[in-house]
């Protein structure tokens, strides 16, 4: 397959009541969607991300779906959903691919653009994805 039959946006954002300075944790919620922009069903079976924070190692996340669930979406069809991660200093990065399976049994990978995790006093956070 030439290119993914799917999108992916993402819209991170700084959740300061769940972070502490002093403890070095600052958590952040991402809420990414997911559309299916072939012409096939097909199912979003596992996730792997890369999880990069500015100060320290490289997180690496692998696993079954997302959420606790893998959807089935049809031509045209989004999923939307939430999750989150913690770094220890007050940025980074993520970024990652979905492995997705069509009804006729093709397998591919879909990309997760690169997007930036940024912590600020208000809780304000401009999502800015890389390219």
């Amino acid at each position: 397959m030439s290119s993914s039959p799917f999108s992916v946006q993402v819209e991170p954002r700084y959740l300061p009541d769940q972070s502490s300075a002093a403890d070095r944790i600052y958590t952040f919620a991402y809420t990414v969607t997911v559309t299916n922009t072939g012409d096939v069903a097909a199912q979003l079976i596992a996730r792997h991300w890369l999880i990069n924070d500015a100060d320290g190692p490289v997180q690496e996340v692998n696993g079954l779906g997302v959420i606790g669930q893998q959807p089935l979406l049809a031509p045209g069809e989004s999923f939307r959903y939430t999750s989150g991660c913690r770094l220890e200093s007050t940025g980074g990065t993520m970024h990652g691919s979905y492995l997705v399976v069509t009804e006729h049994g093709e397998r591919f990978d879909v990309p997760i653009p690169m997007f930036v995790l940024e912590a600020s006093a208000d809780g304000s956070t401009a999502p800015r994805v890389l390219h």
